[in-house]
């Protein structure tokens, strides 16, 4: 890491802090074990302990009192305080986050192994947990549709399809030259933060509730919380100061957890900590969609795509939760980095009766852009070409006509930076002599199989729901001149605290030290939207940063008071106020003065992302505020006679704007890198013909650990600046970098094609694990 340089005028944007490697703000507290999480917080005397009584049936109809559950009998249990369930709710019993459609627990109907559908209370927590396992649920079975395909027999939505057309598909897929049709699927995916979810609930005075929770989305728990109680929002605080990781699994699941605590602590008026086990919290909460997608391709000798009809079916679950915009955005990245001028893609959004699938980072984009990647891959392989020649004959391209650079939901791309960051990234892998040496390799072996790939990405920032592009924050300076922020945000260890205290540093003209970020707190910043859609930093760092500059003018006057100077002459830097002869006012001394003379030093600062405007219900419209691009390199080695592979290289250019922290950035670049590798290749969710989940634990559900990440592992920051005014004109860095894995998966299908050359389209689907890879290599030899 970089030492701190000295400070200069930070008045423009880019201070001395912005662009530097400073370290995460808890990394000391992570790597000591001093970082306090929810459950390290300490319990109040009369704390009790809540745990799930789940449903066992993937669906039925709950028969006789107290929804199905036998109170009776788990009262008798040993240190059992109270049971709870949907009849003891005294208001509304929803944690759907957009529709009301989903219960917390379940009130007449249970719609999937897992769902809750009581709360038990106990003195400790091992009592709770044993006395749910011995629960009796009276539930009557009921047909229970489970798969994709059961779900598109059925017709069984969880809302309406949606479908985006441009040009006319049907006639260009019939002038085409070449036709292809194919199918393809991706796999679900476990979020499997470290940090599992947890909500310790603790009653006030006066009917108020406290609640510190795991969670991406305070203020959607702390309205949903208030509605099932009967209370009102401000009587309702919801606290997070960080997160063991997220992914956002815990941006609308959070609440199932939150409101069971909150009803327990409520209605008892004791503190109440629902802590659940990993085993619960994989079978109640909801994963990735999985998608089945359907093509229909039509294109020229040169791998040009003339006309495309895609399909989009992902399994939803049994509710709507995030599904609506989750395939809105699967249809909207359908695209990738490639220009469509003929494209009919339609959206099913399929009701099963398994867990809602929720939020996952990409949320959705993967899904898309694994589509179109494998139409392209498909009609390479049947032309004989390079991919990467059929990718560069697709890509958007800057031209005289607009539409070349215009998205099937009608937004002009004004950023586009995709060609340069693929170029790049082939230049510094050497991706076409390494092609042509594992071809030669290849040549020589039988028992194993190397295998490249190269995909570009592209991926909208914004909300796709305009109402939620907008932010705030708090800044209070103290008069012995350290400052306090508080913003909407969340930190689940991605750096967003970091990132805020740089920016705030920045502006102010301050040392790191002097700036504190503390917990996100619904009563200090109320009404924020979830930390997602990689927006956390754009949104809560110009809220922040607009809260600055008014407390920046408003010190100016003092500052030039005291400097013997007009306000225009006075920069903030060095911790200090400066005047244009040298004079020098430490930053204390002018929050004290300040402060003195009744000036105020706190601060609110509000930002709404601008331009954007768009249709959800016709997905059409300006969707994104900017685009973030990316194009990844990726080497593999398989075995052919178990499936076993390796990835022996990666190579990575990355899209961030003007990095605010380099080392952050990358660290996000490379997890997202490998968190997408696993939903490809390895992270397997298995269920059984009852609707069960089968792999529900790290010893049946493999993600990546340190020996799956490649020795060759190099990352590159493109060097570029957002056309847009984010702060300091960087971008975002959440979710984009998954979608580089993209080029494992295809990598993997060239190692596998290699097998039996020009044998035809390789069978294999996503997640390509061993035994897949092995399968399909068997099909092609056979």
């Amino acid at each position: 890491m970089n030492a701190p340089q000295s400070l200069h005028t930070l008045l423009q944007p880019g201070g001395a802090l912005s662009g530097q490697e400073l370290p995460h703000e808890s990394a000391v507290l992570h790597v000591t074990g001093e970082a306090a999480f929810t459950d390290d917080l300490p319990e109040l005397r009369g704390t009790l302990y809540a745990a799930l009584v789940t449903s066992p049936v993937a669906h039925g109809r709950l028969v006789g009192p107290h929804n199905g559950v036998d109170k009776a009998a788990l009262l008798r249990e040993h240190g059992v305080v109270a049971v709870f369930t949907a009849e003891d709710i005294p208001g509304e019993n929803n944690c759907g986050p957009i529709v009301h459609d989903d219960p917390f627990l379940a009130p007449d109907e249970v719609n999937y192994i897992g769902q809750v559908v009581a709360v038990v209370v106990a003195r400790e927590m091992v009592y709770a947990r044993e006395a749910v396992k011995k629960a009796r649920l009276r539930i009557e079975p009921l047909p229970a549709i489970l798969t994709i395909e059961d779900a598109l027999a059925a017709e069984s939505w969880v809302m309406p399809s949606k479908r985006i057309q441009r040009g006319d598909a049907a006639a260009a897929l019939d002038a085409a030259p070449h036709r292809l049709k194919g199918s393809t699927r991706t796999g679900q995916q476990e979020q499997f933060y470290l940090e599992g979810h947890i909500t310790y609930a603790v009653p006030r005075e006066d009917g108020q509730l406290t609640l510190y929770s795991s969670t991406q989305h305070p203020e959607g728990n702390q309205k949903e919380a208030a509605a099932a109680l009967n209370l009102q929002t401000k009587d309702v605080e919801v606290i997070c100061r960080r997160m063991g990781g997220a992914f956002g699994g815990k941006e609308g699941n959070a609440s199932i957890f939150s409101q069971s605590a909150a009803l327990a602590a409520h209605l008892l008026k004791k503190p109440v900590k629902l802590r659940v086990n990993r085993d619960d919290d994989m079978m109640i909460t909801g994963k990735r969609h999985d998608f089945r997608v359907d093509y229909d391709v039509g294109f020229d000798d040169a791998g040009r795509i003339l006309g495309l009809d895609v399909m989009l079916a992902s399994r939803c679950g049994y509710s709507m939760d995030y599904s609506g915009p989750v395939n809105d955005r699967a249809l909207l990245h359908i695209d990738n980095c490639y220009h469509l001028p003929n494209l009919s893609v339609v959206g099913h959004r399929c009701r099963t009766h398994t867990q809602s699938s929720t939020a996952f980072r990409g949320f959705g984009g993967p899904q898309g852009m694994f589509g179109i990647e494998t139409v392209i891959d498909e009609v390479a392989r049947h032309l004989g070409k390079d991919p990467l020649d059929v990718r560069l004959a697709n890509l958007y391209r800057a031209s005289d006509d607009p539409d070349t650079l215009t998205t099937q939901y009608g937004q002009q791309i004004e950023d586009w930076v995709g060609d340069q960051v693929l170029a790049e990234v082939e230049a510094r892998a050497g991706y076409r002599a390494r092609r042509a040496e594992i071809a030669q390799w290849n040549a020589g072996h039988t028992g194993r199989k190397r295998g490249i790939a190269i995909t570009p990405l592209k991926f909208g920032i914004s909300f796709t729901a305009t109402l939620l592009n907008q932010a705030g924050a708090l800044v209070n300076i103290f008069n012995d001149g350290s400052v306090a922020v508080n913003h909407g945000g969340t930190e689940m260890g991605q750096g967003l605290n970091t990132k805020i205290a740089q920016l705030t540093a920045d502006e102010l003209g301050l040392a790191m030290a002097r700036v504190r970020v503390t917990a996100t707190d619904t009563m200090k910043v109320p009404n924020a939207s979830a930390t997602a859609a990689s927006s956390g930093f754009d949104l809560n760092g110009a809220a922040v940063r607009e809260a600055c500059r008014q407390l920046r003018e408003r010190l100016l006057p003092v500052a030039a008071t005291e400097l013997g100077c007009s306000a225009a002459q006075v920069t903030f830097a060095d911790d200090a106020a400066h005047g244009p002869e040298g004079q020098r006012l430490p930053f204390a001394t002018l929050a004290s003065k300040a402060w003195a003379a009744r000036v105020g030093l706190s601060q609110t600062g509000y930002y709404r992302t601008p331009e954007i405007g768009y249709d959800p219900a016709k997905l059409f419209g300006r969707a994104f505020y900017y685009y973030c691009y990316g194009a990844a390199v990726s080497e593999v080695e398989i075995d052919t006679l178990t499936g076993e592979w390796w990835l022996t290289r990666a190579d990575i250019v990355h899209d961030v704007g003007r990095s605010i922290n380099p080392a952050l950035d990358r660290g996000q670049v490379e997890g997202g890198y490998i968190q997408g590798m696993g939903w490809l290749t390895m992270e397997e969710c298995l269920w059984d013909t009852k609707g069960r989940l089968l792999t529900h634990g790290p010893s049946t559900y493999k993600i990546p650990v340190a020996s799956d990440v490649p020795e060759a592992f190099h990352v590159h920051l493109f060097d570029g600046a957002n056309v847009k005014p984010t702060p300091y004109n960087t971008k975002a860095t959440g979710e984009p970098p998954l979608m580089l894995a993209l080029s494992v998966f295809f990598a993997l299908k060239d190692a596998v094609g290699a097998v039996a050359p020009g044998a035809g389209p390789v069978p294999l689907v996503a997640p390509a694990t061993p035994e897949r890879i092995l399968l399909a290599a068997r099909a092609l030899r056979a």
